[in-house]
This record gives C-alpha cells, structure tokens and sequence, in this order.
C-alpha cells in the first residue's frame, strides 16, 4: 500500500495551507464573534461579505472544488476553478480535508464542504447531462447550496429500511411526502436544491425500494419547519433543519439513476465523503492538541506548567499517538477506496467512522480541561470543536451500526452468516 501523495497534491497541499494560514487565520476569529452578535441582533444565516470576498481569493489561487475525484472531474476540473484542470485521488485530497478542518469555515471558502461535496459527488457519478448542467454546474461554480435530506424524526433511522417517507411514481412526475430532520444546509439562503431519499417500492428487496430524487427548495409543498441547534449551536451560515414535503411533485426525470438506486447511490456517496469527515476531524483533533500545548505552557499553577501538573505530559503523548494512529487508519481506507471502490473499504470506511469521532472527542476534551472555564465558552474553538466531534458520531451512521459492519466482515471470514 502506499499512502504517498502526488507532487501535483503535495504543490496544492501547501498552497491551501498557505492561504488558510494568511487569509483565513487572521479574520476568523473576527468572523466568529460577527456571527455571534448577529445571533443576538440580526440574521446570522445571511453569509457574511468576508466569505464571499476569500472564496473569490481562493478561486484566484486555484484552490476550488479540490474535492472532485480524479476519476469523475473531467472537464469540470477545468471549467470549474480546480487548479491543474483534474480531480485528486482519494489519498491526495486526505491532507487537505485534515488542513481545511483546522477552520470552521475553510471547507465552505474553497467549495469543499458537507453536504455539498457528497451531493456533487453524487450528480457527478449518477447524474443526466441535463441534471448536471442544471444543478451541478451552480453548486460547482458556488452559485447556490445544496442539502441532503435522508433522517427521520418518527423512525430510527439507523437503519435506512425504517425509512417512512415516500417518493412515489405516478406517471411522468414522483410524489412525494414525509418529514426529515438534520438536513444539513437547509438554513443558507442560496440552499435551492434537495436531494431526497425515500421508500418507492415496499415490495421490492431491501437494496431496491429506495429512490434518490433532486427536490427544488421552491417546490410547492416544501416547507422548513424549523432549524435545530446542536448541543446549542445552530452551525450558521449552513445550519440543520426540519424539511416536510406535503404533496410534491416534480418530474420522474428528477430522480436519480432511476427509481429504487439510492442504496447504490448511497454506497458510493458516503465512502469518500466519511473519509473527507474524518480527515477534517484529524485536523481538528490537530488544531485542539496545539491549542493545548500552548496554554500547558503559558499558564502556571502550583509552581509549575499546567503541562507538567496532573499526568498532563501523559495526555498530551496519548492525544499525539491517537491522532497518528488515526491518520494512518484513514490513509489506508482512502488507499483502498482509490484502488478497489467502496465495495473494496467497507470495514475500513466503518472502522474510520468509529475512530475517528471518538479519538477527536477525546484529544478536544482534554484541550478543554487544560483551558479551564475558558475551554467551555466562545472565546476558544474548542466547545463547538467537541460538538462537532460529537455530532459526527451519529452523522452518517451511529458508531453501533459502523461497528456491526466491521464485525460481521470479520466474523464473515469464518463462516458466520448475516
């Protein structure tokens, strides 16, 4: 296996750090507190201007939709502000999804972020040229934002076969009616495009009575009920909401690959896209580590270094361990995806799903004890670093469901049955 970057992503790996470290860095600390007070005495799901102004920035530098897949880009690379005109394999663009998830809005300024990137990724690999050049193109040229809208309120949905909202064939349109919630970008004013998920044929097998459809937002029948805050943070400009759909009809040419393909579509969305998570939750993890050495150094308490008080030595070797443990474990799911698909990763996209979530909450917590008061409020990034943590421990999968992956592979070698 080797896990060795190309010199074209190496080049691009240290631009996008270089631009991070000069334009982000200085304003996002600045940005943050905009939005905050905004909370209290305005709208703050209108974008600010300052993100307009660095994704135009990062457009210059070649650094926009890094994301695309060297496999499915094409012509899109080219038309579409990737610098070098191709797409990156999964292993390329792992070190920069761990540079952009150091930043709150970094994936957002380079067109890199969830849910856009999955659904892109989606019309690139099952969309009609007419799909595409309809929805795609916008979201690739960072025109509108897009939402994902599979989770149920009413079910576990867990398990994707609970699923109680239906997208139904009559004639030349699809009907569709249902509630889902935690659809993320909903709350962006320039969110105009669903895609939604939903049971098309009862009597069908499990993996084809799921259909995938593109929902316009100003369909009739579409509603946001409401945005839901995550542990007390509604994550603006994109933010998660409550979506019903009452009676909506769009044409049968909105569904995606033909009815009764969304496991198939599924399957090829989320392998990547959880590598992309996870390796923005490393940099993460990264970015609370350096914060914590730091304030172990500056503060002092009893006489000595907060670092050198209460095993904080030893927390601090754990925490680097762990995120080099969990690197490496991402790296070979990324290697394996790029040379075999995601039917060939599919206990390593699930061992990376547990990992990773799981190894960032650990390493932030302790980046949070070492800052005291200061670690739980807004002056720092780590209480809303520790909820994204959290969060991504149910999104795209429960760690329970990840591990009964992994353990039936595993236990599938030796003759068990399903």
């Amino acid at each position: 296996m080797d896990f060795s970057p190309s010199d074209r992503a190496t080049d691009l790996t240290a631009r996008v750090a270089a631009f991070i470290t000069e334009e982000i860095d200085p304003i996002e600390p600045a940005y943050h507190r905009e939005v905050a007070e905004l909370r209290r005495t305005g709208d703050p799901w209108q974008p600010l201007p300052v993100l307009q102004e660095l994704k135009d920035k990062a457009r210059a530098r070649g650094l926009w939709n890094l994301f695309l897949p060297k496999e499915h880009a094409g012509e899109y690379a080219a038309r579409f502000g990737t610098d070098g005109g191709e797409g990156l394999t999964n292993v390329d663009y792992a070190p920069i999804a761990e540079l952009t998830g150091r930043s709150a809005i970094a994936p957002l300024v380079l067109n890199c972020n969830a849910p856009d990137t999955g659904n892109m990724e989606v019309l690139l690999r099952y969309g009609t040229p007419e799909q595409r050049e309809r929805w795609l193109e916008p979201l690739l040229d960072g025109a509108i934002r897009s939402a994902f809208t599979m989770t149920e309120p009413d079910v576990a949905s867990s398990d994707a076969t609970n699923m109680a909202a239906t997208a139904v064939v009559d004639g030349d349109e699809i009907v569709i009616n249902g509630r889902k919630w935690w659809s993320t970008g909903v709350g962006n004013p320039d969110c105009k495009i669903f895609v939604f998920m939903g049971l098309t044929d009862a009597d069908a097998d499990r993996h084809h009575r799921h259909s995938m459809v593109l929902v316009p937002r100003d369909t009739p029948g579409v509603k946001v009920e409401r945005m839901l805050n995550t542990m007390g943070l509604y994550d603006e400009p994109l933010g998660h909401g409550e979506v019903s759909f009452t009676d909506v009809r769009v044409p049968l040419t909105n569904v995606l690959s033909g009815p009764g393909e969304a496991f198939a579509i599924a399957q090829g969305r989320l392998g990547p896209g959880r590598v992309h998570h996870c390796m923005r939750l490393i940099g993460l993890a990264e970015m609370a580590l350096e914060l914590a050495c730091k304030r172990g150094l500056e503060r002092s308490a009893f006489g000595k270094p907060l670092a050198s008080l209460g095993g904080n030595r030893e927390r601090i070797a754990d925490a680097r361990i762990a995120i080099d443990m969990a690197r490496l474990l991402v790296l070979n799911a990324a290697w394996k995806l790029d040379v075999g698909g995601p039917m060939n990763a599919l206990s390593e996209v699930s061992q990376i799903k547990v990992a990773v979530p799981n190894m960032a909450q650990q390493v932030i917590d302790m980046a949070m004890q070492l800052h005291g008061g200061g670690g739980l409020s807004e002056d720092f990034p780590l209480s809303a670093a520790w909820t994204s943590a959290r969060a991504l421990r149910l999104a795209d999968g429960p760690d329970e469901v990840h591990r009964g992956v992994v353990a039936r592979l595993e236990l599938g070698k030796y003759g068990a049955t399903r």
